[in-house]
């Protein structure tokens, strides 16, 4: 029989928003990566022979690396996540927690913005 849900966690606004904030920063780091070239250093691409049982052909073409401008921003994203990171996990609420139930909580906590959207529809 699968277990029901526990019951919402009354999480304060700003670990809400704090958990928003690491969520679309991530998303924005992801989505920029995207347009990064495949190595932060230039190297020379290469294609490899084809596997057997597969069509698959590994090819990578040369990657001129990162300019500095884009070096400086993906060190900035990471930062940033680090630090959203660092403030979700050691918020103060946390330790109100029993030990049981901290992975329930925050599991729940990478949803809550979603039931804040429910509830005002």
């Amino acid at each position: 029989m699968p277990k029901k849900p526990a019951a919402p966690f009354p999480f304060p606004q700003d670990l809400r928003d704090a958990q928003v904030a690491l969520h679309c920063t991530r998303v924005e780091c992801e989505e920029y990566a995207r347009t990064l070239p495949w190595s932060a250093e230039p190297m020379p691409g290469w294609d490899s022979d084809k596997q057997l049982h597969s069509s698959y052909v590994s090819k990578k073409l040369d990657s001129p690396g990162y300019m500095d401008a884009q070096y400086t921003e993906i060190t900035r994203y990471r930062a940033e996540l680090l630090r959203l990171s660092q403030e979700v996990f050691a918020h103060p609420y946390g330790a109100t927690l029993d030990v049981g139930v901290v992975v329930s909580a925050r599991m729940q906590l990478k949803h809550a913005h979603e039931q804040t959207e429910d509830e005002a529809a």
